[in-house]
């Protein structure tokens, strides 16, 4: 447990930092409210009893101030392209971990591309993606891997029933759209390609009672960086649920809405990773509600593994590199449940 260390948590007032506060609290953390609004970070402040700490990116000097004798920060505001540089700067020159929930693939990909040398260096540890996209596609891959060294596929399916989503991936979503020019992105041949045509719609045979379903191929999410950044697969591929897929790209599409004392939605999801090497395959399987709401176990647990020592690596590293997979998945079977098939 936590034994009162203190955790930043910049964007704290947003869905999913709430979400994290709340965690790191009933954990035994001590969260430190910060971010750029002051008038959201004081009402926050005022309903939690916590101390309220405003910082800016483009102000340095009150990351540092937010930062100041924190044991990690978990950073929750995006869009992460904008956030994510100034929020691991300014948890280097205070030397303590540095984690986020981001899964705008762009954004992932530039902390590995720019803090991988600096943070080996260091000694220092920075995980991007530790959310429900992104870090739990790769625990579930790599878990499914077993002993395996190398593949020559990974797919992961996301059955979501719905996908209301929050105004942060709204914007997050459309920063990425703009960077990459509207044009599409897949992770092949062991590297990331853009395009211009339309995604494929096929059939996925979900485990039951799902079933097989209609998914958008090629619905690319931050799993296309964070698995291949340690795993040998030259062919990662994402799946959306086609409900879910309308749902985020119509305009009217609601906010998630709580429908009990956790403030979760009612949003269930099922994760299928299938992993493939020559006829051979494996598989794991996960359930669960609220995208949103399971990120926060899956930050405030990795935060705990790297504050207690139970890491494999250093650097800018991802959930399956830097932890036991299966382990991991296991401490979190009061969330979500995961079947291994191999």
């Amino acid at each position: 447990m936590g034994s009162g260390q203190t955790v930043a948590v910049f964007g704290a007032y947003g869905h999913t930092g709430r979400f994290v506060v709340a965690e790191l609290t009933e954990r035994g953390f001590l969260p430190v409210l910060s971010g750029r609004d002051a008038d959201k970070l004081k009402t926050l402040a005022y309903e939690t009893g916590l101390e309220a700490r405003p910082a800016s990116v483009d102000d340095p000097a009150s990351l540092d101030r937010a930062l100041a004798g924190a044991a990690a920060v978990v950073n929750c505001a995006g869009p992460f392209v904008t956030t994510a540089a100034p929020v691991v700067e300014a948890a280097l020159r205070a030397g303590i971990p540095y984690l986020d929930v981001a899964a705008e693939i762009e954004a992932n990909a530039d902390t590995f591309a720019h803090f991988a040398d600096r943070a080996r260096e260091a000694g220092a540890v920075v995980v991007p993606a530790m959310a429900f996209f992104g870090g739990f596609g790769d625990l579930l891959a790599t878990a499914a891997m077993g002993d395996w060294t190398a593949a020559d596929e990974a797919h992961i399916a996301y059955g979501l029933n719905s996908w209301h989503p929050t105004t942060g991936t709204r914007t997050a979503g459309a920063v990425s759209r703009a960077r990459r020019g509207d044009r599409r992105v897949v992770f092949t041949e062991g590297r990331l390609e853009y395009r211009n045509d339309a995604p494929p719609t096929l059939e996925w045979p979900f485990p039951d009672p799902m079933g097989s379903r209609a998914v958008i191929g090629e619905f690319t999410m931050a799993d296309v960086v964070t698995v291949p950044s340690h795993l040998s697969i030259p062919e990662v591929r994402t799946y959306m649920t086609v409900e879910a897929a309308r749902d985020i790209a119509a305009p009217d599409t609601p906010t998630p809405a709580a429908v009990d004392d956790r403030g979760r939605s009612a949003q269930t999801f099922l994760v299928d990773v299938v992993v493939r090497s020559g006829d051979a395959e494996r598989r794991a399987v996960a359930r669960g509600q609220d995208i949103y709401a399971v990120t926060a176990p899956l930050v405030v647990e990795a935060v705990d593994r790297v504050l207690t020592g139970r890491t494999h690596a250093v650097g800018v590293v991802s959930a399956g590199e830097i932890f036991d997979a299966p382990e991991f998945l296991r401490a979190l079977s009061q969330h979500i449940t995961v079947e291994l098939r191999p």
